[in-house]
Protein backbone atom coordinates (compact mmCIF):
# COMPACT_ATOMS: atom_id res chain seq x y z
CA UNK A 1 0.00 0.00 0.00
CA UNK A 2 2.67 2.81 1.08
CA UNK A 3 4.21 1.89 -2.65
CA UNK A 4 0.82 2.88 -4.20
CA UNK A 5 0.03 6.12 -2.22
CA UNK A 6 3.72 7.12 -3.40
CA UNK A 7 2.87 6.35 -7.20
CA UNK A 8 -0.54 8.20 -6.46
CA UNK A 9 1.44 11.18 -5.09
CA UNK A 10 3.86 11.51 -8.38
CA UNK A 11 1.06 11.10 -10.99
CA UNK A 12 -0.92 14.04 -8.77
CA UNK A 13 2.10 16.35 -8.78
CA UNK A 14 2.98 15.35 -12.30
CA UNK A 15 -0.02 18.18 -14.08
CA UNK A 16 1.24 20.68 -11.76
CA UNK A 17 4.95 20.15 -12.29
CA UNK A 18 3.81 20.78 -16.37
CA UNK A 19 2.04 23.95 -15.29
CA UNK A 20 4.58 25.17 -13.44
CA UNK A 21 6.79 24.83 -16.79
CA UNK A 22 4.59 26.21 -19.09
CA UNK A 23 3.97 29.26 -17.84
CA UNK A 24 5.50 32.49 -18.50
CA UNK A 25 6.63 34.73 -15.66
CA UNK A 26 6.12 38.41 -15.42
CA UNK A 27 8.59 39.14 -18.20
CA UNK A 28 6.67 36.78 -21.10
CA UNK A 29 9.57 34.13 -20.46
CA UNK A 30 8.92 30.80 -20.27
CA UNK A 31 9.82 28.85 -16.63
CA UNK A 32 12.80 27.30 -17.30
CA UNK A 33 14.34 29.29 -19.96
CA UNK A 34 14.23 32.76 -18.06
CA UNK A 35 16.51 35.25 -19.51
CA UNK A 36 17.18 37.70 -17.24
CA UNK A 37 18.13 40.86 -19.35
CA UNK A 38 16.02 42.52 -21.61
CA UNK A 39 17.43 43.08 -24.86
CA UNK A 40 19.74 46.04 -25.35
CA UNK A 41 20.04 48.22 -28.59
CA UNK A 42 23.46 48.59 -29.99
CA UNK A 43 23.32 50.57 -32.44
CA UNK A 44 20.60 51.94 -35.46
CA UNK A 45 20.88 52.87 -39.19
CA UNK A 46 20.73 55.94 -39.66
CA UNK A 47 22.45 56.39 -36.37
CA UNK A 48 20.39 58.43 -33.77
CA UNK A 49 20.95 62.02 -35.00
CA UNK A 50 21.35 61.08 -38.40
CA UNK A 51 19.35 61.13 -41.64
CA UNK A 52 17.80 58.90 -44.08
CA UNK A 53 16.39 59.29 -47.29
CA UNK A 54 12.33 60.02 -47.18
CA UNK A 55 12.00 57.25 -49.68
CA UNK A 56 13.84 54.72 -47.14
CA UNK A 57 12.29 51.89 -46.35
CA UNK A 58 13.18 51.76 -43.40
CA UNK A 59 14.56 51.87 -40.01
CA UNK A 60 17.22 49.01 -38.81
CA UNK A 61 17.41 47.87 -35.23
CA UNK A 62 20.83 46.37 -34.01
CA UNK A 63 20.32 44.54 -30.66
CA UNK A 64 22.85 42.20 -28.66
CA UNK A 65 20.24 39.66 -28.86
CA UNK A 66 17.41 38.49 -31.56
CA UNK A 67 14.02 40.59 -30.96
CA UNK A 68 11.22 40.46 -32.20
CA UNK A 69 7.75 43.05 -31.80
CA UNK A 70 5.15 42.27 -29.34
CA UNK A 71 2.62 44.97 -30.19
CA UNK A 72 3.43 46.93 -33.32
CA UNK A 73 0.73 49.38 -32.11
CA UNK A 74 2.63 50.59 -29.50
CA UNK A 75 5.48 51.85 -31.61
CA UNK A 76 5.37 55.62 -31.89
CA UNK A 77 6.40 57.77 -35.12
CA UNK A 78 4.72 60.91 -34.91
CA UNK A 79 4.08 62.52 -38.20
CA UNK A 80 4.74 59.00 -40.42
CA UNK A 81 3.95 55.85 -39.87
CA UNK A 82 5.37 52.27 -39.10
CA UNK A 83 3.58 50.14 -41.40
CA UNK A 84 5.50 46.73 -40.54
CA UNK A 85 8.43 44.84 -39.30
CA UNK A 86 10.80 41.88 -39.88
CA UNK A 87 13.45 40.35 -37.48
CA UNK A 88 16.55 38.62 -39.18
CA UNK A 89 19.20 37.36 -36.10
CA UNK A 90 19.80 40.39 -33.98
CA UNK A 91 18.34 42.90 -36.65
CA UNK A 92 15.39 44.66 -35.82
CA UNK A 93 14.20 46.34 -38.84
CA UNK A 94 10.92 48.83 -39.38
CA UNK A 95 8.85 49.61 -42.02
CA UNK A 96 8.14 53.65 -42.63
CA UNK A 97 5.61 55.64 -45.03
CA UNK A 98 4.67 58.43 -45.16
CA UNK A 99 7.93 60.29 -44.11
CA UNK A 100 7.97 64.29 -45.59
CA UNK A 101 11.15 65.91 -46.72
CA UNK A 102 13.48 67.64 -44.67
CA UNK A 103 11.57 66.89 -41.34
CA UNK A 104 12.79 65.39 -37.79
CA UNK A 105 11.53 62.72 -36.64
CA UNK A 106 11.61 60.78 -33.35
CA UNK A 107 10.69 56.54 -33.11
CA UNK A 108 9.74 55.71 -29.35
CA UNK A 109 9.39 52.03 -28.63
CA UNK A 110 7.52 52.24 -26.01
CA UNK A 111 8.31 49.11 -22.38
CA UNK A 112 6.53 46.04 -23.26
CA UNK A 113 6.71 46.79 -27.08
CA UNK A 114 9.45 44.08 -28.11
CA UNK A 115 11.37 41.20 -26.44
CA UNK A 116 14.13 38.90 -26.92
CA UNK A 117 13.84 35.63 -28.57
CA UNK A 118 13.69 33.70 -26.25
CA UNK A 119 13.34 36.61 -23.68
CA UNK A 120 12.00 39.20 -21.88
CA UNK A 121 10.38 42.18 -22.84
CA UNK A 122 12.03 45.52 -22.96
CA UNK A 123 12.03 47.06 -19.74
CA UNK A 124 12.50 51.11 -21.02
CA UNK A 125 11.38 53.07 -23.64
CA UNK A 126 13.91 53.29 -26.49
CA UNK A 127 13.82 56.56 -28.20
CA UNK A 128 15.94 57.33 -31.74
CA UNK A 129 15.78 60.70 -33.12
CA UNK A 130 16.57 61.26 -37.01
CA UNK A 131 15.76 63.17 -40.00
CA UNK A 132 14.14 62.75 -43.41
CA UNK A 133 16.35 64.18 -45.67
CA UNK A 134 15.97 66.22 -48.70
CA UNK A 135 14.93 65.33 -52.12
CA UNK A 136 17.04 66.56 -55.24
CA UNK A 137 15.58 69.70 -56.49
CA UNK A 138 13.33 69.72 -59.51
CA UNK A 139 15.90 71.27 -62.39
CA UNK A 140 14.72 74.50 -63.49
CA UNK A 141 15.81 73.80 -67.42
CA UNK A 142 13.42 72.41 -69.34
CA UNK A 143 14.84 69.20 -72.02
CA UNK A 144 13.81 71.49 -74.80
CA UNK A 145 16.35 73.52 -76.15
CA UNK A 146 16.01 77.58 -75.71
CA UNK A 147 12.06 76.64 -74.78
CA UNK A 148 9.97 79.24 -75.45
CA UNK A 149 9.39 82.45 -72.76
CA UNK A 150 5.86 81.04 -72.46
CA UNK A 151 6.66 77.07 -72.49
CA UNK A 152 9.20 78.07 -69.56
CA UNK A 153 6.63 80.28 -67.53
CA UNK A 154 3.85 77.58 -67.40
CA UNK A 155 7.11 74.95 -66.00
CA UNK A 156 8.07 77.50 -63.90
CA UNK A 157 4.04 77.71 -62.37
CA UNK A 158 4.25 73.35 -62.19
CA UNK A 159 7.42 73.60 -59.81
CA UNK A 160 6.48 76.55 -57.72
CA UNK A 161 2.94 74.62 -56.89
CA UNK A 162 4.05 70.92 -56.89
CA UNK A 163 3.17 69.63 -53.32
CA UNK A 164 1.64 72.27 -52.43
CA UNK A 165 -1.32 72.13 -55.06
CA UNK A 166 -2.83 70.69 -57.46
CA UNK A 167 -3.78 71.62 -60.83
CA UNK A 168 -7.16 70.64 -62.42
CA UNK A 169 -7.37 68.95 -65.61
CA UNK A 170 -10.35 67.44 -68.03
CA UNK A 171 -9.51 65.26 -71.19
CA UNK A 172 -11.15 66.86 -74.68
CA UNK A 173 -13.91 64.14 -75.48
CA UNK A 174 -12.24 62.35 -77.99
CA UNK A 175 -9.86 64.98 -79.51
CA UNK A 176 -10.40 68.65 -79.89
CA UNK A 177 -12.73 70.41 -77.68
CA UNK A 178 -13.28 71.49 -74.41
CA UNK A 179 -16.75 69.07 -73.85
CA UNK A 180 -15.85 67.89 -70.31
CA UNK A 181 -14.16 70.86 -68.87
CA UNK A 182 -17.83 72.68 -70.09
CA UNK A 183 -19.43 70.14 -67.94
CA UNK A 184 -17.49 70.71 -65.00
CA UNK A 185 -18.29 74.39 -65.10
CA UNK A 186 -21.93 73.47 -65.82
CA UNK A 187 -21.62 71.17 -62.29
CA UNK A 188 -19.46 73.80 -60.30
CA UNK A 189 -19.08 76.79 -61.87
CA UNK A 190 -15.73 76.87 -62.26
CA UNK A 191 -13.55 75.37 -64.90
CA UNK A 192 -10.63 73.21 -64.48
CA UNK A 193 -6.78 74.87 -65.20
CA UNK A 194 -5.85 71.89 -67.83
CA UNK A 195 -7.50 70.77 -70.88
CA UNK A 196 -5.97 67.92 -72.76
CA UNK A 197 -6.43 67.70 -76.57
CA UNK A 198 -5.58 64.48 -78.77
CA UNK A 199 -3.79 63.82 -82.13
CA UNK A 200 -5.94 61.15 -82.58
CA UNK A 201 -7.47 61.52 -85.64
CA UNK A 202 -4.13 63.33 -87.41
CA UNK A 203 -4.77 60.93 -90.03
CA UNK A 204 -8.13 62.20 -91.32
CA UNK A 205 -7.37 66.33 -90.63
CA UNK A 206 -8.19 68.31 -92.65
CA UNK A 207 -11.30 67.62 -92.80
CA UNK A 208 -15.16 68.75 -92.56
CA UNK A 209 -15.46 67.10 -89.14
CA UNK A 210 -11.48 67.22 -87.82
CA UNK A 211 -9.31 70.02 -88.37
CA UNK A 212 -6.30 70.49 -86.03
CA UNK A 213 -5.05 73.42 -88.21
CA UNK A 214 -8.07 75.14 -87.08
CA UNK A 215 -6.68 75.96 -83.69
CA UNK A 216 -9.41 78.61 -82.01
CA UNK A 217 -10.05 76.25 -79.71
CA UNK A 218 -6.86 75.67 -77.82
CA UNK A 219 -6.36 79.49 -78.50
CA UNK A 220 -9.37 80.16 -76.88
CA UNK A 221 -8.71 78.24 -73.52
CA UNK A 222 -4.77 79.65 -73.52
CA UNK A 223 -6.19 83.07 -73.67
CA UNK A 224 -8.50 82.62 -70.37
CA UNK A 225 -5.22 81.40 -68.72
CA UNK A 226 -5.90 77.60 -69.18
CA UNK A 227 -2.97 75.31 -69.35
CA UNK A 228 -2.91 73.12 -72.98
CA UNK A 229 -1.91 69.43 -72.83
CA UNK A 230 -1.83 67.45 -75.88
CA UNK A 231 -1.54 63.61 -75.89
CA UNK A 232 -1.22 61.17 -79.24
CA UNK A 233 -3.05 58.21 -79.97
CA UNK A 234 -1.03 57.45 -83.23
CA UNK A 235 -3.33 55.68 -85.70
CA UNK A 236 -1.41 53.83 -88.12
CA UNK A 237 -2.67 51.87 -90.88
CA UNK A 238 -4.35 48.26 -90.19
CA UNK A 239 -2.20 47.28 -93.23
CA UNK A 240 0.56 48.73 -95.48
CA UNK A 241 -2.23 50.51 -97.89
CA UNK A 242 -5.05 50.16 -95.55
CA UNK A 243 -7.57 52.96 -95.44
CA UNK A 244 -8.63 51.64 -91.88
CA UNK A 245 -6.87 52.37 -88.73
CA UNK A 246 -5.58 51.73 -84.96
CA UNK A 247 -3.41 52.13 -82.25
CA UNK A 248 -4.21 48.86 -80.42
CA UNK A 249 -1.71 46.51 -81.00
CA UNK A 250 -4.28 44.23 -82.21
CA UNK A 251 -5.88 46.51 -84.50
CA UNK A 252 -2.77 46.79 -86.60
CA UNK A 253 0.25 44.64 -88.37
CA UNK A 254 2.41 48.11 -87.94
CA UNK A 255 5.78 47.34 -86.77
CA UNK A 256 7.94 49.41 -84.75
CA UNK A 257 11.49 47.37 -85.11
CA UNK A 258 11.15 48.73 -88.41
CA UNK A 259 10.64 51.98 -88.42
CA UNK A 260 14.09 53.23 -88.28
CA UNK A 261 15.07 51.10 -90.93
CA UNK A 262 15.61 53.59 -94.19
CA UNK A 263 13.05 52.51 -96.84
CA UNK A 264 10.89 50.64 -95.04
CA UNK A 265 7.15 51.21 -95.30
CA UNK A 266 7.22 51.80 -91.36
CA UNK A 267 10.04 54.19 -91.52
CA UNK A 268 8.26 56.43 -94.69
CA UNK A 269 4.95 56.21 -92.14
CA UNK A 270 6.58 57.52 -89.06
CA UNK A 271 8.47 60.40 -90.87
CA UNK A 272 5.12 61.34 -92.53
CA UNK A 273 3.56 61.77 -89.29
CA UNK A 274 6.05 63.33 -87.52
CA UNK A 275 5.84 65.73 -90.24
CA UNK A 276 2.57 66.70 -90.07
CA UNK A 277 2.01 66.68 -86.15
CA UNK A 278 5.42 68.64 -86.02
CA UNK A 279 3.35 71.29 -88.60
CA UNK A 280 0.34 71.45 -86.14
CA UNK A 281 2.66 72.28 -82.85
CA UNK A 282 4.25 74.76 -84.86
CA UNK A 283 1.21 76.40 -85.56
CA UNK A 284 0.87 76.56 -81.98
CA UNK A 285 4.02 77.84 -81.51
CA UNK A 286 3.66 80.41 -83.54
CA UNK A 287 0.62 82.28 -81.64
CA UNK A 288 2.69 81.36 -78.29
CA UNK A 289 0.79 78.55 -76.91
CA UNK A 290 3.18 76.31 -74.82
CA UNK A 291 2.05 72.62 -74.59
CA UNK A 292 2.52 69.87 -72.14
CA UNK A 293 3.23 67.11 -74.45
CA UNK A 294 2.36 64.07 -73.80
CA UNK A 295 3.08 60.91 -76.73
CA UNK A 296 3.65 57.03 -76.84
CA UNK A 297 1.52 56.82 -73.31
CA UNK A 298 1.72 53.51 -71.14
CA UNK A 299 3.97 51.49 -73.79
CA UNK A 300 4.91 48.57 -71.29
CA UNK A 301 1.78 47.52 -71.20
CA UNK A 302 1.88 46.67 -74.86
CA UNK A 303 -1.96 47.21 -75.61
CA UNK A 304 -0.64 49.83 -77.93
CA UNK A 305 1.78 49.36 -81.53
CA UNK A 306 4.59 51.67 -79.97
CA UNK A 307 4.87 48.90 -76.86
CA UNK A 308 4.20 45.93 -78.87
CA UNK A 309 8.19 45.29 -79.28
CA UNK A 310 9.76 46.46 -76.33
CA UNK A 311 11.94 49.06 -74.48
CA UNK A 312 14.41 49.26 -77.22
CA UNK A 313 11.91 50.03 -79.94
CA UNK A 314 10.12 52.14 -77.81
CA UNK A 315 13.11 54.41 -76.84
CA UNK A 316 14.00 54.74 -80.00
CA UNK A 317 10.65 56.11 -81.36
CA UNK A 318 10.83 58.60 -78.31
CA UNK A 319 14.05 60.12 -78.95
CA UNK A 320 13.53 59.99 -82.86
CA UNK A 321 10.09 62.39 -81.97
CA UNK A 322 12.68 64.11 -80.24
CA UNK A 323 15.40 64.75 -82.54
CA UNK A 324 12.82 65.67 -85.47
CA UNK A 325 10.76 67.85 -83.60
CA UNK A 326 14.72 69.51 -82.32
CA UNK A 327 15.21 69.54 -86.41
CA UNK A 328 12.31 71.37 -86.65
CA UNK A 329 12.71 73.96 -84.27
CA UNK A 330 9.75 73.04 -81.80
CA UNK A 331 10.54 74.57 -78.49
CA UNK A 332 6.96 75.16 -76.45
CA UNK A 333 6.89 71.45 -75.87
CA UNK A 334 7.18 70.36 -71.93
CA UNK A 335 7.70 66.73 -72.55
CA UNK A 336 5.80 63.97 -70.39
CA UNK A 337 6.48 60.20 -70.03
CA UNK A 338 3.51 58.12 -68.65
CA UNK A 339 4.72 55.06 -66.38
CA UNK A 340 3.73 51.83 -66.03
CA UNK A 341 4.69 49.56 -62.80
CA UNK A 342 8.07 47.96 -63.33
CA UNK A 343 8.89 49.67 -66.44
CA UNK A 344 11.92 51.23 -65.31
CA UNK A 345 13.59 50.26 -68.81
CA UNK A 346 11.51 51.56 -70.81
CA UNK A 347 12.56 55.54 -69.33
CA UNK A 348 13.76 57.35 -72.49
CA UNK A 349 16.19 59.17 -69.89
CA UNK A 350 15.90 62.36 -68.14
CA UNK A 351 17.86 64.63 -71.02
CA UNK A 352 14.30 62.99 -73.10
CA UNK A 353 11.30 64.04 -70.48
CA UNK A 354 10.51 66.91 -67.95
CA UNK A 355 7.81 64.96 -65.96
CA UNK A 356 6.33 61.64 -65.35
CA UNK A 357 2.81 60.73 -65.25
CA UNK A 358 0.70 57.96 -64.09
CA UNK A 359 -2.79 56.66 -65.84
CA UNK A 360 -4.90 55.17 -62.76
CA UNK A 361 -8.67 53.24 -63.12
CA UNK A 362 -10.77 52.09 -60.50
CA UNK A 363 -8.66 52.24 -57.93
CA UNK A 364 -10.31 53.90 -54.50
CA UNK A 365 -7.90 52.26 -51.72
CA UNK A 366 -6.01 55.43 -50.61
CA UNK A 367 -2.48 53.51 -49.87
CA UNK A 368 -2.12 51.91 -53.04
CA UNK A 369 -2.68 55.31 -54.75
CA UNK A 370 -0.02 57.19 -52.34
CA UNK A 371 2.29 54.09 -52.70
CA UNK A 372 2.36 54.24 -56.60
CA UNK A 373 2.83 58.03 -56.02
CA UNK A 374 5.57 57.27 -54.13
CA UNK A 375 7.43 54.25 -55.90
CA UNK A 376 7.44 57.25 -58.53
CA UNK A 377 8.94 59.72 -56.74
CA UNK A 378 11.85 57.16 -55.19
CA UNK A 379 12.44 56.41 -58.82
CA UNK A 380 12.50 59.82 -60.72
CA UNK A 381 13.22 62.44 -57.26
CA UNK A 382 14.63 65.23 -59.86
CA UNK A 383 11.01 64.86 -61.79
CA UNK A 384 7.44 66.35 -60.83
CA UNK A 385 4.82 63.39 -61.00
CA UNK A 386 0.95 63.56 -62.38
CA UNK A 387 -1.93 62.20 -62.54
CA UNK A 388 -1.86 61.93 -66.02
CA UNK A 389 -5.14 60.11 -66.29
CA UNK A 390 -7.57 58.76 -63.84
CA UNK A 391 -11.31 57.64 -63.62
CA UNK A 392 -12.53 56.16 -60.37
CA UNK A 393 -10.00 56.98 -57.70
CA UNK A 394 -10.19 58.18 -54.61
CA UNK A 395 -11.36 61.93 -54.12
CA UNK A 396 -8.43 64.28 -54.45
CA UNK A 397 -8.83 65.70 -51.01
CA UNK A 398 -8.02 62.20 -49.32
CA UNK A 399 -5.16 61.18 -51.93
CA UNK A 400 -3.58 64.23 -50.88
CA UNK A 401 -3.88 64.34 -47.31
CA UNK A 402 -2.61 60.89 -47.58
CA UNK A 403 0.38 62.62 -49.46
CA UNK A 404 0.00 61.13 -53.43
CA UNK A 405 0.60 64.70 -54.29
CA UNK A 406 0.43 65.13 -57.92
CA UNK A 407 1.47 68.10 -59.85
CA UNK A 408 -2.19 67.82 -61.52
CA UNK A 409 -4.82 64.97 -61.99
CA UNK A 410 -6.87 64.50 -65.33
CA UNK A 411 -10.04 62.13 -65.25
CA UNK A 412 -10.77 60.60 -68.46
CA UNK A 413 -14.05 61.74 -70.64
CA UNK A 414 -17.23 59.27 -69.70
CA UNK A 415 -18.32 58.17 -73.40
CA UNK A 416 -21.51 59.37 -74.56
CA UNK A 417 -22.75 61.28 -71.04
CA UNK A 418 -24.44 63.42 -70.40
CA UNK A 419 -24.84 65.97 -67.13
CA UNK A 420 -27.66 64.01 -65.82
CA UNK A 421 -25.97 60.08 -66.47
CA UNK A 422 -24.16 58.45 -64.51
CA UNK A 423 -20.45 58.96 -64.93
CA UNK A 424 -17.88 56.09 -64.34
CA UNK A 425 -15.09 58.63 -64.32
CA UNK A 426 -15.44 61.35 -62.49
CA UNK A 427 -19.03 62.34 -61.07
CA UNK A 428 -20.58 65.58 -60.19
CA UNK A 429 -19.64 64.87 -56.46
CA UNK A 430 -15.92 63.85 -57.41
CA UNK A 431 -15.32 67.52 -58.87
CA UNK A 432 -17.83 69.00 -56.24
CA UNK A 433 -15.19 68.28 -53.77
CA UNK A 434 -12.65 68.67 -55.74
CA UNK A 435 -13.55 72.45 -56.03
CA UNK A 436 -13.92 72.54 -51.87
CA UNK A 437 -10.04 72.34 -51.30
CA UNK A 438 -8.18 74.91 -51.15
CA UNK A 439 -5.29 72.39 -52.37
CA UNK A 440 -6.90 72.22 -55.93
CA UNK A 441 -6.46 75.01 -58.27
CA UNK A 442 -9.07 75.83 -60.77
CA UNK A 443 -8.92 78.20 -64.06
CA UNK A 444 -9.87 81.83 -62.62
CA UNK A 445 -7.29 81.00 -59.96
CA UNK A 446 -4.51 81.18 -62.57
CA UNK A 447 -2.15 83.69 -62.99
CA UNK A 448 -1.54 85.23 -66.77
CA UNK A 449 1.89 83.02 -68.29
CA UNK A 450 1.83 84.80 -71.46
Amino acid sequence: MKKLDVTIKLLLCLPLMFISLSCQDDYGVTGGQKHTEPPVLVSTNPASGGSVSPFADGIELLFDKEVTVVDLTMIQLPGATVTGFSSVENTLTLTIDNMIDNTDYTLTIPKGAIKGVPGILNQEDISVKFKAGAIPEIPKTLVTQNPSSQAQKVYNFLIEKYRNKIVSGTMAKVNWNTEEADRVYRWTGKYPVLNTFDYVHHYASPANWIDYSNTTVVEDWWNNNGLVSIMWHWNVPATEGSSDYAFYTEGTSFDITKVFTDGTYENTHVKNDLDKIAGNLLLLQAKNIPVIWRPLHEASGGWFWWGAKGADAYKKLWIMMFDTFKAKGINNLIWVWTTETGDESWYPGDAYVDIIGRDIYNNTDVSSLYSQYRSIRKLHQNKMVALSECGNVANITVQWEALAQWSWFMPWYDYDATDESVHIHATKEFWTEAFKSEKVITRDQMPGLK
